[in-house]
C-alpha cells in the first residue's frame, strides 16, 4: 500500500470490524453491570469502563470513516 492510498485492506477491515463488535458489547455489559451494583465505587468503576469502551468504539468508527 502506498502512502497516498487511504483504503484499508480487507484483512485489516475484518480486524477493525471485530474490534468494533467487541467494544460495543463491552460497553453494553459494563452499563448493565453498573445497574446491578449497589456499591457506589463499583458502580462508578463500571460506568467509567463503559465510557472507555464507548470512546474506543467511537474512535474506531471515526478511523473507518476517515478511510472511506
Amino acid at each position: 500500500m502506498n502512502a497516498g492510498n487511504k483504503q484499508i485492506e480487507s484483512n485489516n477491515l475484518k480486524v477493525i470490524s471485530d474490534q468494533l463488535t467487541h467494544e460495543c458489547l463491552m460497553n453494553k455489559k459494563f452499563n448493565l453491570y453498573a445497574q446491578y451494583c449497589t456499591d457506589q465505587q463499583l458502580k462508578d468503576l463500571c460506568n467509567s469502563s463503559a465510557n472507555v469502551h464507548k470512546q474506543n468504539f467511537n474512535d474506531l468508527k471515526c478511523y473507518l470513516e476517515s478511510h472511506q
